[in-house]
């Protein structure tokens, strides 16, 4: 008896963070856990998008070697497009797709039942409401990344790029990373912008880049106002350093006889 209770103790045992609600509660709520039928959903569209990627975007990934194998962790990219999130969850492990989720904008892709149990089912989504943003939901969001512990993909641009250039960027992960050791992986998206710009509702065929620059850590940066622009600072030159890489490769690419 003795022995059955010291291997039981081995286990952590809880309940899902998620239980209570009702499932339509669940999509939208930050608290969701992928259960059986989730996961399988996740790992059939993720398979389903990286074919699609490959054939139709040509994806290519620059920095692989500085994706992340495990959570908890951030990627922090630019946005312009609808396909950005898509994009970027591509090239990690199939096996993490159920613990990785987009930091999306609620009042786009939370609005309907549809576009609810679309950004839940196969994109993963999490809601940013934008008009509601406070520190106690970007809290929230903190105590998942660093409690469950997960992935987040994150646009702190908080919008889409409508001409293509970067926005500057807004301290949101900052209030989620400082004083943690969570790695952020600074990316920079080419090509979205030409596939599928604001306003343009089916994508087209042009080539996708995802340039992936090493994880940075905030650990000894303190969690107050000051710190969150010092995090916002660095993860947004890391990701001006990666697109002007972008842009010296396109160069020598047009130089080329």
């Amino acid at each position: 008896m003795g022995r059955d209770c010291a291997e039981m103790d081995d286990f952590d045992i809880r309940p899902a963070r998620d239980l209570g609600l009702y499932p339509w509660e669940r999509l939208s709520s930050v608290r969701r856990e992928s259960g059986p039928f989730l996961t399988v959903v996740h790992t059939a569209w993720a398979l389903a998008s990286r074919a699609y990627f490959s054939l139709w975007h040509r994806l290519r990934v620059v920095g692989q070697e500085y994706l992340p194998t495990e959570p908890p962790f951030v990627l922090c990219s630019n946005h312009s497009s609808h396909l950005d999130a898509l994009a970027l969850a591509v090239p990690l492990r199939v096996d993490l797709r159920a613990r990785v989720f987009a930091l999306a904008a609620g009042d786009v892709f939370f609005e309907s039942a549809f576009a609810t149990a679309f950004a839940a089912g196969f994109i993963n989504a999490l809601p940013v409401w934008r008009k509601k943003r406070t520190p106690k939901a970007l809290l929230q969001l903190r105590e998942k990344l660093l409690g469950n512990p997960c992935g987040f993909i994150l646009f702190p641009e908080g919008a889409r790029s409508r001409d293509g250039s970067m926005l500057p960027f807004k301290p949101g992960v900052g209030m989620l990373v400082a004083g943690t050791n969570v790695p952020v992986i600074p990316c920079h998206l080419s090509g979205s912008f030409a596939a599928m710009p604001a306003g343009v509702r089916l994508p087209r065929p042009a080539r996708i880049t995802i340039r992936v620059g090493p994880p940075v850590r905030f650990a000894n940066v303190h969690n107050d106002k000051s710190g969150w622009e010092q995090v916002v600072r660095t993860v947004e030159g890391r990701v001006r350093s990666l697109r002007e890489d972008q842009d010296r490769a396109l160069q020598r690419e047009h130089e080329q006889p």
